[in-house]
């Protein structure tokens, strides 16, 4: 008995070790990593100047073109990401501040997200690596249900996540392999394809005061950065436009754009626009709100 006892603690043993050593490993490349996502991007960077940042899910990351504001003579990048919520949105801004970026305007894309407060677990995955080497990070994630186990077992995070922050990732940034996600001044071109063209948010409902929204809000205002929220369009075949109304009534600072571009040509599926379509759109953008 006390020799299986002994052998099941030096397996307990061994497995804690290797949690552990995997653990720092795994850290330790991303730590020296910046070309797989935006969000290594920023954590391993420091005083970038912008005149222009952009903020919020695939309805920015496709929607706002970085090289029409280039060439407008604006420094630009889109940190947009596909699935992302405002959760993200704001911690990713919280950490630009920190590494002392300078930027000028902020435009946030902000419409259909505010309905929740939620994470997105396929985004902000890609800040677990950081959760223990950056305060920010850990604060922005101490209030989720997982918190703890995402914090206090080694490695746990890494398997949980296996498919955003995995071998396969760690072994892409250690050989430095860049990711077109970090191409076009982060701007994600759909092309011409064609995807589903309808959608229904008729149960969709902002929140009177989306936490992660005020957060944006006040870091700008906090920083001295021009804030800009803006509604992008949707395609014709909608149902439950009015949502866009609800965001005005509660949020009245909000700049609703959901109608300049409508025509079906223009989208990718009902929520994204294709090439032309995003062009259209920032070109409004520019004219209305960057006029020299």
């Amino acid at each position: 008995m006390k020799k299986f006892l002994g052998f099941i603690i030096k397996i307990g043993f061994m497995t804690l070790l290797s949690a552990v050593l995997l653990d720092y490993f795994y850290t330790s490349v991303y730590l020296a990593s910046d070309k797989r996502n935006k969000i290594d991007f920023v954590y391993n960077s420091k005083n970038r100047n912008y005149d222009v940042v952009i903020l919020g899910s695939s309805r920015a990351n496709n929607h706002f073109v970085s090289a029409m504001f280039e060439q407008k003579g604006l420094k630009t990048y889109n940190y947009g990401m596909s699935g992302g919520h405002l959760f993200e949105a704001s911690l990713i801004l919280k950490l630009m501040i920190e590494r002392n970026y300078k930027i000028k305007t902020l435009i946030l894309e902000s419409d259909l997200n505010l309905s929740n407060e939620h994470q997105s677990e396929g985004v902000s995955a890609k800040y677990l690596p950081y959760i223990h080497s950056s305060e920010i990070v850990r604060k922005h994630f101490e209030n989720e249900t997982d918190f703890n186990e995402l914090y206090y077992i080694p490695f746990y995070r890494y398997i949980k996540y296996e498919t955003k922050i995995g071998i396969r990732e760690v072994f892409f940034s250690m050989i430095q392999k860049k990711s077109k996600l970090l191409e076009d001044g982060g701007y994600y071109s759909l092309g011409n394809t064609k995807g589903n063209m309808k959608n229904n948010i008729v149960n969709l409902n902002p929140l009177p005061h989306n936490k992660y929204y005020e957060e944006i809000k006040n870091t700008c205002k906090a920083n001295n950065i021009k804030f800009i929220a803006i509604m992008t369009p949707m395609c014709e075949n909608v149902a439950g436009m009015n949502y866009f109304d609800k965001v005005k009534k509660a949020y009245p600072e909000i700049h609703n754009y959901e109608n300049v571009v409508v025509d079906n040509k223009y989208f990718s599926s009902c929520g994204h626009m294709n090439d032309a379509g995003a062009r259209l759109f920032t070109a409004r953008i520019l004219k209305d709100f960057f006029k020299k």
